[in-house]
């Protein structure tokens, strides 16, 4: 997941974020070429405007640019975490508990690295999906490199 391989970055930026008042979801690289984009996710219960992002940004700009943790040039992007949002921590999971998820698997789980389905639970570092194929399966947290929900149009 967005956490693990980061651990320096989210160890630097999180603490700033939630001195802000909001929870850091997670970060993204994005390549194209030369080109880098370094994507923060937050949230709040009270939900992300564009106003928060623009301060979060301004606040990370500062520190990034003193710390400097990425080679190169990058952009930076504040974010909410919208209705496809990255699930990172096992309260992500807790919290969205009967919602769609898409999950791209460390190691395959019966052939297959990429599984949806409806999460049922998380308990003691394992998440219970239930697959689109009607499958009860269990997934260490640590076995899971992206998870994501999948938002459902009624």
């Amino acid at each position: 997941m967005a956490r693990g391989g980061d651990a320096g970055l989210i160890g630097l930026i999180e603490p700033v974020i939630e001195h802000l008042g909001f929870e850091l979801i997670g970060i993204e690289h994005v390549s194209a070429g030369r080109a880098q984009t370094l994507r923060v996710y937050i949230d709040s219960p009270a939900g992300i405007t564009i106003d928060d992002c623009e301060r979060v940004s301004r606040q990370l700009s500062a520190l990034l640019d003193v710390e400097d943790p990425m080679r190169g040039q990058y952009l930076l992007e504040i974010s909410s975490p919208g209705m496809d949002r990255l699930l990172t921590k096992p309260e992500h999971f807790v919290r969205f508990v009967g919602e769609k998820a898409k999950l791209k698997l460390r190691m395959p789980l019966a052939g297959q690295r990429n599984v949806s389905g409806y999460i049922r639970g998380f308990e003691d570092g394992e998440l219970s999906l239930e697959t689109t194929e009607g499958a009860s399966v269990k997934v260490p947290l640590d076995g899971i490199e992206k998870a994501r929900l999948v938002p459902q149009y009624d």
